[in-house]
């Protein structure tokens, strides 16, 4: 499977102003800088998201239609980000509506950065993937950081944390090296 075309539709800042459904929709979340942006970019087989090394750089629902029919959404980070402690609880509400209004959401690519273990920030988020009963991937983030001895170490430490909320599957990547990327291309667009 490929991305032949993408492009950025929409940017939401307030509850209620998302674009028209499509055939599926894909979130894509995780915590500040674990590398959504570059993710997504690696995925689309260009640069179209924003990428910066400053952490909550994604204030904003953002919506990059893919192929016609699916659309990739990028989340904002959770977790550390220099912003004010009203604009991170903005965030979580505008976040907490999407889940709970987007009827169309049929999967979320969850993001872990693979050199740590889950952190407060991610349980929550896995809490809320439970409570709206989301189906979800783990996509562990970052993979060409380690040797491959130790990404299969922290991909078991990670799988059984997660375990507690299911069973997803769990890729490694590297956007960067482009790492897992197709495998993950695989189970998106169907």
């Amino acid at each position: 499977m490929m991305v032949k075309s993408a492009e950025l539709v929409r940017t939401v800042y307030t509850k209620g102003e998302y674009p028209p459904p499509l055939r599926r929709e894909i979130a894509f979340a995780g915590r500040s800088n674990v590398g959504k942006s570059s993710l997504l970019n690696a995925l689309f087989g260009r640069k179209l998201a924003k990428t910066s090394s400053t952490p909550g750089k994604t204030r904003s629902i953002n919506f990059y239609e893919v192929n016609g029919e699916i659309y990739f959404v990028d989340l904002p980070g959770y977790g550390y980000a220099k912003a004010s402690m009203s604009e991170r609880e903005k965030w979580q509400k505008l976040i907490t509506d999407y889940f709970e209004s987007r009827e169309d959401l049929s999967l979320v690519v969850m993001l872990v950065d693979i050199r740590h273990p889950l952190q407060p920030a991610d349980e929550q988020m896995l809490e809320w993937l439970t409570h709206y009963s989301i189906p979800f991937v783990l996509v562990l983030t970052k993979a060409d950081k380690l040797s491959k001895s130790r990404q299969l170490q922290m991909k078991r430490s990670i799988t059984g944390e997660v375990a507690f909320w299911g069973k997803p599957p769990v890729f490694s990547v590297s956007s960067e090296k482009r790492q897992g990327i197709e495998e993950l291309l695989g189970v998106l667009i169907q």
